[in-house]
């Protein structure tokens, strides 16, 4: 079965918008693995607009499932972050400064080198190391030779195309994934996934191993409630 992780990033920004510790993030992770997640999900960026560096340290002391760390490994704040708490696992994604959200992958190509160097750093300490790709399979045969152990794909494209021709839509994300197996990559996906198109993704990946989701699962629960939410995530993925 492929593993959820849930992305707390959203928690932050609604703490962050009034101050103080309400809702408390430590007890949302906690929560989110009673209720069933098999990881968590943080994105802290250099402005700490949501997850503040505090908040990795913080929930590496308690976190129970895998821990997993997003951000710009070009911010050696983010690496020396990484490095000191070294967590289960660390997705490589290049965001600009400022950036609102993530919208692209890594060219491994162009970049083969230095995600080389970098990947080396976070395996020397134990930390499995994912680079988010687009559903390309030349960036697929990129990653490999920088010996990451898995990529992420980028799902936006999927999302957004679902509705229209979901058969077409995920066709790209089917090429690469079977060259990632190949090529003996562990894949990982995320982005603008969601209770409508989860279930269709899932099933037509092959090796698909966790799906990082935050903004359609945490904007679920104010409708469903939160232990609710995420056991019908699970079953989108069962």
């Amino acid at each position: 079965m492929t593993k959820l992780s849930v992305n707390i990033n959203k928690i932050a920004t609604l703490r962050n918008s009034r101050g103080g510790n309400n809702p408390d993030l430590v007890k949302v992770a906690l929560d989110c693995e009673r209720f069933g997640a098999q990881g968590i999900t943080v994105h802290p960026r250099p402005d700490e607009r949501h997850i503040r560096y505090q908040d990795v340290y913080d929930l590496k002391a308690v976190i129970a499932t895998e821990f997993n760390i997003e951000g710009n490994c070009r911010e050696d704040k983010f690496v020396d972050l990484v490095l000191a708490n070294k967590p289960a696992q660390v997705t490589l994604v290049p965001d600009a400064e400022g950036q609102i959200t993530s919208n692209h992958g890594w060219d491994t190509l162009k970049h083969k080198d230095y995600l080389k160097e970098m990947v080396a750093v976070f395996q020397k300490e134990g930390i499995r190391v994912s680079i988010f790709v687009d559903p390309v399979v030349n960036m697929v045969e990129g990653a490999v030779e920088t010996g990451t152990d898995r990529i992420e794909l980028y799902t936006e494209a999927y999302a957004h195309n679902y509705f229209s021709d979901r058969e077409k839509a995920v066709v790209s994300y089917i090429a690469a994934a079977h060259h990632a197996n190949k090529l003996g990559l562990g894949i990982n996906a995320g982005h603008d996934l969601d209770l409508h198109n989860l279930h269709y993704f899932a099933q037509s990946i092959p090796g698909l191993l966790e799906v990082s989701i935050g903004h359609a699962l945490i904007s679920d629960a104010l409708y469903l409630g939160l232990e609710t939410t995420i056991q019908k995530y699970l079953q989108q993925l069962a």
